[in-house]
């Protein structure tokens, strides 16, 4: 995937959240684990400026490896973690989700939120097993499918952004042929994509284009943005995150 432009990091770099989420379904997804104890160690990739992992350092007792590749969302975690004095509880790492340099079996729980897009969904699957202890869980948000008849524009439109996006059923069979028991699977709510998400990207779009007039990247990327939130408020009904809980077998 080709590294996304100076203006999307300008952009996204001061949202809350870099793509749809919701703290209540980060707890709700939460709670089908077991209790996480600190002698539990969990692996949240692609944590982007590390919103979902405040909430599950606040939630679990776990320590928790936070990984991104791209360093100022790390450094905005570091901050947020010494503004809430939780740097002891979390590390904040720069990493390459399809490289991960820990050694197998590392891992009690590997989480991932919105990110897994990058890699694919069964590849994911299949490379970061090795870091699950046995009976160890992974959660994994990823673009599903809603309805058997998207609409020609979403699926035109999603062709480009999210070209493996499958249903809910196929995601199923892709955790059962990869050595995983699912555990539980629901779909991420609209309000995670509008409130805590395309409202303040539609803000920082129009703030970054109307203080960057000329500038044709900036042109560029604030159209893209404005013709997704445009599509999801015509299609939303089709296509949203599905939240997957899934344990490794022995």
């Amino acid at each position: 995937m080709d590294k996304p432009p100076r203006s999307f990091y300008a952009i996204f770099e001061t949202l809350p959240r870099q793509g749809p989420g919701d703290r209540d379904a980060t707890l709700r997804a939460l709670g089908c684990l077991p209790p996480l104890t600190s002698r539990h160690r969990v692996l949240d990739i692609g944590c982007g400026s590390g919103t979902q992992t405040l909430d599950l350092a606040r939630a679990t007792d776990a320590h928790i490896t936070a990984v991104d590749n791209h360093a100022p969302f790390v450094e905005i975690l570091k901050n947020q973690l010494a503004q809430r004095g939780l740097g002891h509880r979390v590390s904040p790492e720069l990493g390459d989700m399809a490289d991960l340099r820990f050694p197998d079996e590392s891992f009690d729980v590997i989480w991932s939120e919105g990110a897994v897009f990058i890699i694919g969904f069964d590849r994911a699957l299949s490379i970061w097993r090795r870091l699950l202890r046995p009976q160890g869980h992974m959660v994994i948000s990823e673009m599903c499918w809603l309805r058997d008849d998207p609409p020609v524009e979403a699926r035109d439109f999603l062709a480009a952004e999210a070209a493996d996006i499958v249903d809910i059923a196929a995601r199923r069979r892709a955790i059962a042929a990869s050595g995983y028991r699912l555990i539980a699977d629901f779909v991420l709510p609209r309000l995670a994509w509008w409130d805590n998400f395309y409202v303040p990207l539609a803000d920082r779009a129009a703030r970054y284009k109307a203080t960057h007039p000329g500038d044709a990247e900036a042109l560029a990327v604030t159209t893209r943005i404005e013709h997704e939130i445009e599509i999801y408020r015509r299609h939303g009904e089709a296509y949203g995150y599905g939240f997957f809980v899934m344990a490794r077998d022995a």
